[in-house]
């Protein structure tokens, strides 16, 4: 036993060798603070912060769509049509500020669909119950229903898959135009409580909007459109006529527009089938 060597300060033991940290990437020693300090995912939103113009207008949007359900309850719906086709207007602004200033985001992007869920999913389908399904009883709650839940679904699918080239499925804003310019319209030629028929027409438009939404037809996609680059004259004249006719009989003209667009996937699908069977 008293030969066994014993290690000193002068006398190492080799069996136990000093163990250092090494930096997996670089071979360097790590600093003891390098385990403490944050990573950009740790970090959080509240050290980076978030941009202030793209979500202000998107800000905007949600109160539009809070101020729709709220005047809505208090038995006003035409004022709640003009608030959602305010949020639908707010709601084109936001992405196009941001892709315009470069300052898109991952929080911009979830935030623009939660506030789209507020204004075109739960503002719509409250609207149209308020003014003309409530007459319909449990049939007019499960329309209204139908369409909120198929908004939630077309929005989760665009945050899962992402669209750039075009839309799967009629877009939210437009599925809501469908809704709130009809209640318009309506409302235009006096129909503050629609008779049986009319309300019986009206849920099952509502249905076929909210089927729409969770379609795999393929749809326009407004971001095509670039704003920067050269149209013929012809062009910019066509689209002056076009806000003339608008002003004649706006809810009419819009509500005719939001019908076109939603027939227009389906259309698409089925012009290329007859282009292949031929």
């Amino acid at each position: 036993m008293d030969n066994i060597d014993k290690p000193t300060p002068d006398k190492p033991n080799l069996d136990k060798p000093n163990l250092k940290v090494v930096a997996e990437e670089k071979g360097e020693t790590a600093s003891p603070d390098a385990e403490n300090k944050p990573t950009p995912g740790q970090a959080g939103l509240g050290r980076r912060g978030v941009f202030l113009l793209p979500n202000l207008i998107t800000t905007g949007s949600l109160f539009a769509g809070f101020y729709a359900i709220v005047t809505s309850m208090n038995g006003q719906p035409l004022t709640a049509c003009l608030a959602i086709f305010l949020a639908m207007l707010l709601d084109g602004a936001d992405g196009r500020i941001a892709r315009m200033t470069g300052t898109q985001s991952a929080f911009g992007a979830q935030y623009d669909s939660l506030s789209d869920l507020v204004a075109f999913g739960v503002a719509p389908a409250l609207v149209a119950f308020s003014w003309g399904l409530s007459a319909l009883g449990q049939l007019g709650w499960v329309a209204a229903f139908a369409y909120m839940a198929c908004a939630a679904l077309r929005l989760a699918r665009f945050n899962v898959d992402g669209e750039e080239g075009s839309f799967t499925g009629l877009a939210s804003p437009a599925a809501a135009g469908v809704i709130v310019f009809s209640i318009w319209v309506a409302l235009e030629q006096g129909m503050a409580q629609p008779p049986l028929l009319v309300a019986l027409l009206f849920a099952a438009l509502t249905v076929a909007v909210a089927l729409l939404m969770v379609s795999n037809y393929d749809y326009f996609s407004p971001k095509k459109i670039n704003f920067r680059e050269r149209i013929p004259f012809v062009t910019l004249v066509l689209i002056a006529m076009g806000f003339a006719v608008a002003m004649i009989d706006p809810p009419m003209v819009m509500l005719g527009i939001a019908l076109a667009y939603a027939a227009s996937g389906p259309a698409k699908t089925v012009w290329k089938n007859l282009q292949r069977s031929t």
